[in-house]
């Protein structure tokens, strides 16, 4: 993550860490191999990242990236070596997905300054998951660890405004059910 991070802020791509990581940030810690950016790339982006990766230690192809940042959509890198894969989410042109982009936050995480996606963010977009996928209990419970976790510093009404839209109040009614908060 460390190399990853470093060659964004290099290429002067903006960037914010999501899912499991942030969640584990957040929340609970849990093994996970993948690690998931949303990024904003310019298109000479690239090919910096396709020579800071190189084969045969690494797969990153440079075209995808750059159908990627074309339809906003994603790509990946693998760490032939370790087994570690990045996903990297080219930023939606959507209200929420701007709107928690500008909340990131910066953070110290494995020793590396990151900007992490707001805790608010984490569980919206963990609930969104949850939804997509069929009801996930890993997305769920992520989530319920993330709002005990934070529970007396989030902001309440920014959650409230973005249920709705984005389709989970059937999720975050039970999250508000199921959760234990932690006193702190």
């Amino acid at each position: 993550m460390k190399q990853v991070v470093e060659v964004l802020e290099a290429s002067g791509a903006e960037h914010m860490l999501v899912g499991s990581h942030a969640s584990s940030l957040q929340g609970e810690p849990r093994l996970t191999h993948d690690i998931d950016l949303v990024v904003v790339l310019p298109a000479s982006a690239a090919r910096l990242l396709a020579a800071a990766f190189p084969p045969p230690n690494f797969y990153l192809d440079e075209q995808s990236v750059l159908d990627a940042i074309r339809k906003r959509d994603h790509f990946n890198l693998l760490d032939a070596e370790g087994g570690d894969k990045v996903d990297f989410w080219v930023l939606k042109d959507d209200a929420y997905a701007r709107e928690s982009f500008s909340r990131r936050r910066r953070a110290s995480y494995l020793g590396i300054n990151v900007d992490v996606m707001a805790p608010e963010d984490t569980i919206l977009s963990k609930l969104a998951w949850a939804e997509l996928s069929g009801g996930s209990e890993k997305q769920f419970r992520d989530v319920l660890r993330v709002y005990e976790v934070q529970a007396g510093q989030l902001d309440l009404t920014y959650l409230e405004r973005w249920v709705d839209p984005l389709g989970v109040r059937t999720l975050w009614k039970r999250v508000l059910t199921e959760a234990e908060p932690e006193a702190g």
